[in-house]
C-alpha cells in the first residue's frame, strides 16, 4: 500500500480533534435548574416542563445530594405517590464530571453509562458550576467547527517547503518538551503547544490533528502514571515521528496494555476523570506506525510515526 493510501484511512474528522481540545466548562450550561430535598415530584414535573429538561440536580444548600430525573418522575406517579418529597425518588450516587475535564472524557462516559446529563463540578472546591448533556456538546461542537471554518477561510493552508533549500541530506527539526507527572491542571499543555508550531511549520491539517491526538493520548498517560517524563517530536520531509519517554513504573503486559478499556488507573485517578483505559488504542488508531517498549521498573518508551 502507497504511503499516500496508508495516511487515507487513517484520516481523522475535525471533530475528533475538536473534542480532544475543549474542556468539559467550554461545553456546559452554566445555569442549572435545580430543585430542593423538601420538593415534592410535583413540584419536578412543573420545573421540567416549563424548562424542557429531563432530568436535574437536588440541592440542599451548596451540597448536591442527589440527581432526579424523568424517569423518577413517571415512576412516582405510576406508584400514585407524586406527592412525596423528591428525596425518595431521587438518584443518590451521582456520576460526575469535572469542569476541568477533556471534554472527550465526558464523550466516553455517556456512551459508558447510557446517562442523559452529568453535574459538572470543581475540581477545587467540590461546588456545583454546571450540567452537561449530549446536547450541549453537540452545540458546543457546532459553534467550534464555525470558529475554525472561519479562522480556515481567513488563511487558506498554504504548504511551506521548510526543508527544500536546505543543503543537507536529511533535514530534521527536533522539538522537545518536558511535561510534568500528576499535573492534571495542565494535562494537554504539551500537545496543544506542539500542534500551533506543526501549523506554524505548514504541515497539512489532516497530519496535524492525528498527531495532536495521539500527543494528547501520550501525554495523559505521563501524567497519569508517572512522575513526568519528555516528548520529542523529529520532523522531516514526508513524515513526523514523536518519542516520549519516562522513568515511569513500566508497564508489565505491553499486550495487555493494548487492549481497550484496561487501565491500571488507581481509584483516585479515576475520580479525577482520568484512566479510562482508551491511550494507546487511540495512538494506533492515529498513527502509521507505533512502537511501544517498556520494562517494569525502569519506565516506558513510545514512539510513533505520522506520514504527512
Amino acid at each position: 500500500m502507497k504511503k499516500s493510501d496508508l495516511n487515507r484511512t487513517l484520516e481523522i474528522a475535525p471533530t475528533q480533534e475538536i473534542i480532544y481540545e475543549l474542556k468539559v466548562q467550554q461545553a456546559m450550561t452554566k445555569q442549572v435548574i435545580t430543585v430542593e430535598p423538601e420538593n415534592t415530584m410535583e413540584d419536578v414535573s412543573r420545573v421540567l416542563e416549563k424548562n424542557q429538561h429531563t432530568g436535574m440536580p437536588v440541592m440542599k444548600g451548596k451540597e448536591m445530594v442527589g440527581i432526579v430525573s424523568i424517569r423518577d418522575l413517571l415512576h412516582s406517579f405510576r406508584e400514585g405517590k407524586s406527592s412525596r418529597p423528591v428525596t425518595q425518588w431521587m438518584s443518590m450516587n451521582v456520576t460526575t464530571l469535572y469542569a476541568d475535564e477533556p471534554l472527550i472524557h465526558a464523550v466516553q462516559k455517556f456512551e459508558r453509562t447510557g446517562f442523559g446529563r452529568f453535574p459538572v463540578i470543581d475540581r477545587k472546591n467540590k461546588e456545583l458550576v454546571g450540567i452537561l448533556t449530549k446536547v450541549d456538546i453537540i452545540r458546543c461542537m457546532l459553534q467550534r467547527l464555525e470558529i475554525n471554518y472561519h479562522d480556515l477561510e481567513s488563511r487558506k493552508y498554504i504548504p511551506r517547503k521548510w526543508f527544500s533549500e536546505l543543503d543537507c541530506d536529511r533535514p530534521t527539526l527536533s522539538l522537545r518538551y518536558h511535561i510534568d507527572g500528576a499535573n492534571f491542571e495542565k494535562a494537554g499543555e504539551v500537545s496543544s503547544k506542539l500542534k500551533r508550531n506543526l501549523q506554524t511549520l505548514g504541515l497539512t491539517p489532516d497530519a496535524v490533528r492525528r498527531i495532536a491526538i495521539a500527543c494528547f493520548e501520550a501525554e495523559l498517560n505521563l501524567v497519569i502514571y508517572t512522575e513526568g517524563g519528555e516528548l520529542a517530536a523529529g520532523i522531516e520531509p514526508g513524515k513526523v515521528t514523536v518519542t516520549v519517554v519516562d522513568n515511569g513504573p513500566g508497564i508489565p503486559d505491553v499486550e495487555l496494555a493494548m487492549q481497550p478499556g484496561y487501565s491500571t488507573a488507581p481509584d483516585w485517578v479515576r475520580e479525577l476523570g482520568f484512566g479510562a483505559g482508551m491511550g494507546l488504542q487511540n495512538i494506533k488508531n492515529c498513527t502509521n506506525e507505533m512502537k511501544l517498549e517498556s520494562k517494569v521498573g525502569e519506565g516506558t518508551n513510545l514512539q510513533f510515526t505520522v506520514f504527512t
